[in-house]
């Protein structure tokens, strides 16, 4: 392990060595609480500060591209993502001279899992900026998917001078799901439900939602990457973080904010998406409501003054994922400064 500073990198290997013991049969892997065993694409730092009265860490990757354009973009994850989830995005981008950094969000993957925080999507994007700033990177592009929309969202408001351009990946939040019918189960609910998180239900939710039905192999290293954290010795912690993040999901909507973001805006969104968080705790009228992208990206982008809307007709959730070539294309045909 190298460390210099609060920032410090660690040693796939070791990671591998110290965890051999409670990973299963390859196809069914145990990691543990910050996803240590899973290997990320780049080598992987760590920022670490004090935040709500004690010390935490927060993982992320910074990709230096071999001939700079002088541009930053920072890729936020996911709620069922990591940062190693964007590594076909990050290379394209690297490739095309942007410099890549990629953040584990504290209560995710290999960043820290407190027993207690007053998560907030204002609290995540200030952890954010003191990394940005740690690491001299005064403007950036923010390009969030799925919960990472919310929170390059709510960057994009705390942070506009900051932002030189917002890019949003089907993003959640374009519709307030407490006022469309779905009820409020609390922090204990979800931990039961995330306690039950299996490896059948992740792929069986992903292959409706984020890939509209079609399923590849290559989407299961994905899957285990997830349910691996659920079987290890550190699930209960695993899954508690994730309880309170979904009730900050909740319990937070960007949606009525949108009109006022001041910096330029551009939405690339599947239009198979369906997803809308405790979709399923609501009614059966209700649902049907629910999740409705091509609705909800015209919507989005007429109140965001200025933006650019990109649609894909035949991908859902995760259409960097799911046609990462066209997507890419797409991507940097409206990025910053090839505009």
């Amino acid at each position: 392990m190298y460390r210099s500073g609060r920032h410090w990198l660690w040693g796939s290997m070791l990671l591998c060595s110290c965890f051999g013991n409670v990973a299963q049969a390859a196809d069914k892997p145990a990691y543990g609480a910050e996803l240590e065993g899973f290997n990320y694409p780049w080598p992987v730092a760590q920022y670490a500060f004090q935040s709500q009265q004690q010390s935490l860490h927060m993982a992320y990757m910074d990709l230096q591209p071999a001939k700079a354009n002088g541009h930053t973009v920072v890729l936020l994850h996911g709620k069922n993502f990591c940062g190693a989830t964007w590594e076909a995005t990050a290379r394209s981008l690297s490739e095309a001279g942007y410099r890549v950094v990629m953040p584990d969000q504290i209560g995710f993957c290999k960043s820290s899992k407190p027993r207690a925080y007053q998560y907030s999507f204002q609290q995540l994007a200030q952890n954010t900026q003191a990394l940005l700033a740690s690491l001299s990177i005064d403007k950036a592009i923010i390009m969030g998917h799925s919960t990472g929309g919310m929170l390059a969202t709510r960057y994009s408001l705390m942070y506009p001078k900051q932002t030189e351009q917002l890019v949003l990946v089907n993003p959640i939040g374009l519709e307030d799901w407490k006022a469309k019918g779905v009820p409020y189960i609390g922090v204990d609910g979800w931990y039961q439900r995330e306690l039950k998180v299996t490896d059948e239900r992740i792929r069986n939710y992903e292959r409706n939602t984020y890939y509209a039905g079609e399923w590849r192999p290559a989407y299961e290293k994905w899957v285990q990457m997830l349910a691996g954290m659920y079987r290890g010795p550190g699930k209960e912690i695993v899954a508690w973080n994730s309880a309170l993040l979904y009730d900050m999901i909740y319990s937070q909507p960007v949606y009525y904010e949108l009109a006022q973001i001041q910096v330029p805006t551009l939405l690339l969104i599947g239009e198979k998406d369906t997803t809308a968080p405790g979709k399923d705790l609501a009614s059966a009228a209700d649902r049907a409501k629910l999740g409705n992208y091509p609705v909800l990206a015209r919507e989005a982008a007429a109140r965001i003054p200025g933006a650019a809307l990109v649609l894909f007709p035949d991908y859902g959730h995760a259409p960097q994922m799911q046609a990462p070539a066209e997507f890419h294309q797409a991507l940097l045909a409206h990025l910053l400064p090839h505009q």
